[in-house]
Parts: C-alpha cells; structure tokens; sequence
C-alpha cells in the first residue's frame, strides 16, 4: 500500500529531470562542461526530490540518495528535503517528516536540508514566516537561501534578468532571499566569469553584496571552474571579495560536514578564502561562538559579518592570527 501511495505522489508531485536542462528551462548556453556539470548536479537534486516523494522507509530513503556520486550526493540530500517538505506542507496530519530528517540520516548534511525545505514553500507559494518560526533560529535563514534559489531558477527570467523584488518577501529575509538568488545565478550563467559579474553588476547596489555570497558559495559548492577563472572572479569580485569568500567558507562547512568534500572546493577555498577549505570551515565555526539572540541584526548576519571581517583581513597571517 505505502508503495502504491508513494507512486501516486510522485506522479502528483514528482519534477521530470528534464526540468534540469539548460534548454528546458532557457538558460543561455555555456560552455559545454560547466553545462554538463550543472545539469547533472540539478537532475541528482530532482532524483533525491523524486526519491523523498515516493520512499516512506527513511533508510531506503538514505540507501538511494547515497548512489549518487560523491561530488552530488549533497544535491540529492536537498532535493529531499524539498520533497519531505511537501509532504508536511501538504498533510497537517504528519508534519514532522523533515524534522525526523534532521535527527536521523539527513543530520550530516543539515545545512542542505534547510536550503531544500525553502524550494518547497516556493513551490507551493506557502507563506514563509509561520515555517521559518519553528526552525533552528540561525539556520533557518538557510531556508530563504532556499527560495532565493528556487526563484532564480525556474522563475530566472523575472528574478535575474529583470531583476524582481519578492512581493511576500520583507525584511531581512530579502537579504538572504538575495544570497540564494546569487547562487542561482551561478546556475542560470553556467559559471561564466565574465557573465555573471556582469549580471550581478546590473542589480541595484543594495543587493550586490548578498549576491556576491550567493555567487561564492556556488563556486565552491558546485563548481567547477578552472584556476585561473577563480583567480578573475576574485578579482572582478571587488569590492565584495570578503562576501564572495564568506560564501565559499559556507559551502567548505556543508561539504566537510557531510564527509563529501572535493579537491576542487578546496582549490576554490584557497583561491576565494586565502585559505584551504579546512581552515575555511574553521573560521564558519569560530564566527558561530557566543552569537548574540537575534535584535536589531539577526544572529545569522553577525555570523556573516563576522566571516565578512575575517576575510576582509589583508594577508594571510592576520587571517589565521
């Protein structure tokens, strides 16, 4: 029976990975590995949304997104989480799926899991406050990081191109919103250097700053661009090198926690942070010390503040003083 209801789900709900395409969604072309790298990373998040919708048992569940290469298995942890998410947006009679996620086999890849519950209220255009209420008061921002992105990606047109402010979207909830929409754009432009400054350059002044960690954590978190094009995007980056570089260390943090790092993060961290993606990571958990409740900032912004001080340090050695 559960089988039976699982298949109807998928049917209902389920996303063709098709949608992951550059051509299915009007992408302007890239260069042709980016591309391939990028659809797959989307197809791997439609696989473990797929999955999450029609798999009740959660170690199955786990046993099928863990196929998934090393390098994506995290883009299969957050497509799950968008279809837990659905699912206890749409029963009000079990609506703990997600927070059982985050005890059990989704714990390792937390801050992706926050990201994949934000595309399922984008999905279906639920209000935002009463659901960031009952998440973890720091990482539930990840969650309009989340619908930033989602936004930016199946809406691109409306959110990057001509640029939309979220109508339901207030507060400093745009600010994070923004962060996600960055990362989209690193996606919408198949991680072209020169296309994507270009594209934040053209968003009110306001918002580049949020973009710009958006733009980081993509870069190090999905990749893959070559050496020389991380050297340029720093430095085109200016003057959000410290924003740009507080992304990366956010993506150094998710990927070392889930046990799926890669040697390219680390060459991104290296080139973005000044630093290896394992002092990066570092620098994420000593800026969450002794975080102050949220007032007239939210915690969540001084912890990126902090990052932001931290990398805006002028050599290397002040850095790791």
């Amino acid at each position: 029976m559960g089988y039976l209801i699982g298949k109807l789900r998928r049917a209902v709900f389920g996303i063709s990975p098709r949608e992951a395409l550059f051509s299915c969604r009007g992408f302007p072309r890239g260069a042709s590995e980016a591309q391939v790298h990028l659809e797959r990373a989307g197809m791997t998040f439609v696989s473990g949304y797929n999955a999450a919708l029609q798999e009740t048992n959660p170690q199955l569940l786990m046993s099928v997104l863990n196929r998934n290469d090393r390098e994506l298995v995290g883009f299969a942890f957050e497509g799950a989480a968008m279809g837990l998410a659905i699912l206890d947006l749409i029963t009000p009679w079990n609506r703990s799926r997600v927070a059982a996620f985050l005890k059990g086999t989704g714990a390792q890849h937390v801050y992706m899991v926050h990201v994949g519950t934000g595309w399922a209220l984008a999905r279906l255009k639920r209000p935002i406050n009463p659901y960031l209420e009952r998440m973890d008061p720091i990482l539930r921002w990840l969650v309009m990081d989340g619908y930033g992105f989602h936004q930016g990606y199946f809406h691109w047109k409306r959110f990057i191109e001509h640029r939309e402010v979220p109508a339901n979207v207030s507060g400093y909830a745009t600010r994070v919103f923004d962060q996600g929409l960055g990362r989209a754009l690193w996606f919408v432009h198949a991680a072209d250097v020169e296309r994507i400054p270009a594209a934040v350059g053209d968003f009110d002044v306001s918002r580049q700053a949020d973009l710009w960690s958006g733009v980081g954590l993509a870069c190090a978190y999905a990749g893959k661009v070559t050496l020389s094009e991380l050297k340029q995007l720093r430095a085109v980056a200016k003057p959000y090198q410290p924003q740009l570089a507080q992304g990366a260390a956010f993506a150094a943090k998710a990927r070392l926690l889930a046990g799926n790092a890669t040697e390219y993060m680390d060459q991104a961290c290296r080139e973005l942070c000044g630093v290896t993606a394992q002092m990066a990571a570092k620098f994420t958990d000593k800026a969450l010390e002794n975080l102050p409740v949220d007032g007239d900032q939210p915690a969540f912004e001084v912890w990126r503040l902090r990052l932001h001080e931290i990398f805006a340090t002028s050599t290397l050695e002040k850095i790791e003083s």
